[in-house]
């Protein structure tokens, strides 16, 4: 029988550990499309796969009324170009009342945080919202308070990782510090995050450490030994950092101590792997992340500085975003744990105590036909002065970063006549097969046989909503894709 007991007493601490890893966990619901599955359909998507938590990026009426009714504690959000109206008092309390006062009622919308801003300080920015973000988080607290929610539903400023560091002199996660730039604002946000009692929120992403850096080891990304001797380790004192995670998380720990704030509790508001657009962003290197970093927050191993603590974790993303902006690389439109139409890309265990399964895909989801657009077989792919400037105009309003160097579609996975195809068919699909979509100046012809080939897929677009903004965004933000690709044909 004290053998019996053993066992149930272990199997029951493995029960409670998943547990508490699934409540402590969430997921980012971006929404930067050009076609968006309907948001009752997302939020059964992630009552299906067991988020309790989700996290999105304003407080769109559409997006909230998916939420409605369905417990999911929300994180709502203040976006940048709304800062400085904000932190006018009347306009924050005019905010509070119309996105947060108004889903306050049962069955409404279950708000747990105010994102105030996304990634204000960060140094692209050049300090255009460095005067505003305190002002408007202090007025959104106080707005809250006045409105009687201030004690379940807290601001904070999600921050990216480059609002700290350590010296060049001693590049440990012990020295850390606040970029001198914003030291200032930074001890004042967490001064005010301190006394509210809400979080200090902020974005890590292995896979960036990597990117573009070809010294930078591999395996240190990751949290499994499969590596284990390949990545040298971070020595720090008696410490040694085995992943660039803990020693991110420890680096601001190591901050925030430096200004006298150093319990002051800290929420992952984005960390994830994208599966499409570099040579590492791949299914099979996002599902060893997922699986590590699952594992770590079901153990409550936490942190070197912060030893078996609940870190409270929101993914990124839950869909591919194919209007994303490609600045930073043509891998910002791959970060779903799911693709567009909601099927999942690769195993996960979202509870971390089990085996990895592939997750719910999305239910309901109305496909059109099954046809493509591609080059018209009579068509030259070489001498045509018109096929450049329609691919062009096709990866213009459409997504073309798979045909990337390093991508599912690129490396020569298609030849000349293949990358007009995929392009033609992007834009086709985007527009919701319109006949006039297909056309290219007669180049183009519409089949009915996938002309997908291995790992690069043709898609077939879903009935949803169109996005006219975010079409435009892809529009102005692809001529560096469409660029790249042209050069491939030509």
């Amino acid at each position: 029988m004290p053998a019996l007991r053993c066992v149930l007493a272990s199997v029951l601490v493995v029960v409670v550990a998943a547990a508490a890893a699934a409540d402590a966990l969430g997921v980012n619901w971006g929404t930067m499309s050009t076609r968006r599955l309907p948001p009752k359909v997302m939020a059964r998507l992630l009552a299906d796969n067991g988020f309790r938590k989700v996290k999105i990026f304003d407080a769109d009426e559409r997006t909230m009324e998916g939420l409605a009714g369905t417990g999911i504690e929300t994180m709502v959000a203040v976006p940048n170009d709304l800062l400085a109206a904000v932190a006018d008092y009347a306009r924050a309390r005019e905010w509070v009342k119309e996105n947060v006062t108004r889903y306050a009622f049962d069955g409404g919308v279950n708000i747990r945080f105010v994102a105030v801003g996304n990634e204000p300080f960060l140094r692209a920015y050049n300090g255009s919202f460095d005067r505003v973000t305190v002002p408007a988080l202090r007025n959104i607290q106080r707005a809250l308070d006045e409105a009687g929610h201030g004690g379940a539903v807290k601001a904070t400023v999600p921050v990216n990782a480059d609002v700290y560091d350590s010296p060049p002199g001693n590049p440990v996660p012990s020295a850390g510090r606040f970029r001198a730039d914003v030291a200032g604002v930074m001890t004042e946000m967490v001064r005010l995050l301190n006394r509210s009692g809400a979080p200090l929120t902020v974005n890590i992403y292995p896979f960036l450490s990597l990117y573009g850096n070809d010294d930078f080891p591999l395996d240190y990304a990751f949290f499994d030994d499969a590596g284990a001797g390949k990545a040298k380790p971070v020595v720090d004192g008696r410490v040694n950092y085995t992943n660039v995670f803990d020693a991110n998380f420890d680096t601001l720990v190591s901050a925030l101590k430096r200004v006298g704030f150093g319990r002051l509790p800290v929420m992952i508001g984005e960390v994830g792997w994208p599966t499409d657009g570099d040579k590492h962003a791949t299914a099979a290197l996002a599902e060893r992340f997922y699986k590590g970093l699952l594992r770590r927050l079901a153990a409550r191993k936490g942190t070197p500085l912060r030893p078996n603590a609940r870190i409270e974790v929101y993914l990124f993303g839950l869909m591919d975003e194919d209007a994303k902006s490609v600045a930073p690389g043509n891998f910002e439109r791959h970060w779903g744990l799911f693709t567009s139409d909601g099927r999942p890309k690769f195993p996960l265990d979202l509870r971390g105590g089990g085996r990895p399964a592939m997750p719910v895909p999305a239910r309901g989801v109305e496909y059109l036909p099954r046809r493509w657009c591609v080059l018209n077989p009579d068509a030259a792919a070489g001498g045509d002065d018109r096929l450049a400037g329609n691919v062009g105009y096709a990866c213009g309003r459409a997504d073309c970063t798979p045909l990337g160097y390093g991508c599912s579609c690129g490396g020569g996975a298609l030849d000349a006549r293949g990358n007009a195809s995929y392009a033609f068919n992007a834009y086709y699909q985007s527009q919701g097969q319109a006949e006039s979509a297909c056309d290219f100046q007669g180049l183009a012809v519409v089949v009915d046989k996938d002309p997908s080939l291995g790992a690069c897929k043709f898609s077939v677009g879903f009935v949803g909503s169109g996005a006219a903004a975010a079409a435009a965004v892809v529009m102005a933000r692809t001529a560096a894709v469409a660029a790249a690709l042209l050069l491939v044909l030509l």
